[in-house]
């Protein structure tokens, strides 16, 4: 049985992952008294005792949660910003090249932001191989539900006497400051920061993160961008797909309530479009730590995760 505490299971990733779990005769989730939740010995001593923590907390907290582990057998797998840039943490998207052996031989794994996960999908392998110049200057959207907003964004968008201003998508991050801009970066090995807007929308959950690329930037052409997806993308839980297309649309929709991500690159030799979608709560959140937990633990990846196709969870 293994043993796992979740440190900030009040949120939305915190309390999606504990009903994850829940259903899994393989755990054992490690509870404390609410009154006590924020008592750092109470947490200390819930985190040594278990096999693995997730930590569903602000970035703030979350580094001060990590260093009350002092047991270097715990797995500890953070959900925040904190430390995905961190190089004594392992990013955990198991889909790029080898690090799905690093995540297995980790006890410090960072969790991807879910537009992240998105971008880096899209543009890490394109640069590794040489066909995206690392100077390239690029620009992304990013459609998503609002439950990647969190609790008060859920309530906001349910509450029976909303702003008529949510029936219509919405642009945020406005500065260029979005906190997943230094690992959108960092982790594709760009020397310039995208050109991000993020939009939310009146849909729950699902996400659709979309990059331009123009010729100029390229070494390569569109037939060589979808032979390196295709090549690359051969998992359980990233996929490309060469017909993506939904009648000439491709909705953000599409996978929500799945724990896969699908990548497709449509437009001309001039002008690229690269897609990614998936669900921010799935692959852009929980699903993918319940996966990298399952990597680290020597579990078959898949275990409690659902593809779309798939009619029951993946073994």
């Amino acid at each position: 049985m293994i043993k796992v505490f979740i440190d900030g299971s009040s949120g939305t990733t915190g309390l999606r992952i504990r009903e994850r779990l829940s259903e899994r005769k393989d755990i054992e989730l490690i509870s404390v008294p609410y009154e006590l939740r924020h008592d750092p010995s109470v947490r200390r001593e819930a985190m040594e005792r278990a096999d693995a923590a997730f930590l569903c907390l602000p970035d703030a907290a979350a580094i001060e949660a990590a260093e009350l582990v002092k047991n270097s057998s715990v797995i500890v797998i953070d959900t925040s910003t904190a430390h995905r840039t961190d190089a004594d943490w392992t990013y955990g998207l198991a889909e790029l090249a080898g690090q799905r052996a690093r995540i297995r031989d980790s006890r410090r794994i960072a969790n991807p932001g879910c537009h992240a996960t998105g971008f880096i999908t899209l543009v890490q392998p394109l640069v590794a191989a040489g066909i995206l110049r690392k100077d390239a200057k690029l620009d992304c959207f990013s459609l998503t539900g609002y439950s990647g907003g969190g609790k008060k964004m859920i309530a906001e968008y349910e509450a029976a006497d909303r702003s008529p201003l949510l029936k219509a998508p919405r642009m945020y991050a406005l500065p260029q400051k979005h906190k997943h801009l230094k690992e959108m970066m960092v982790i594709s090995g760009l020397e310039n920061a995208p050109v991000f807007c993020p939009v939310v929308a009146d849909f729950y959950s699902g996400m659709e993160t979309v990059v331009t690329v123009h010729k100029d930037q390229l070494s390569g052409t569109l037939e060589d961008i979808r032979a390196c997806y295709e090549a690359l993308y051969q998992t359980p839980f990233v996929h490309y797909a060469a017909e993506a297309d939904e009648n000439g649309f491709l909705s953000a929709g599409a996978l929500s309530g799945f724990d896969d991500l699908e990548i497709t690159a449509v437009g001309n030799e001039d002008r690229i479009t690269l897609v990614s979608r998936f669900d921010n709560l799935g692959k852009g959140a929980c699903g993918a730590a319940i996966q990298n937990m399952n990597i680290v633990m020597g579990l078959a990846e898949g275990t409690g995760l659902i593809r779309k196709g798939d009619s029951h969870e993946v073994d």
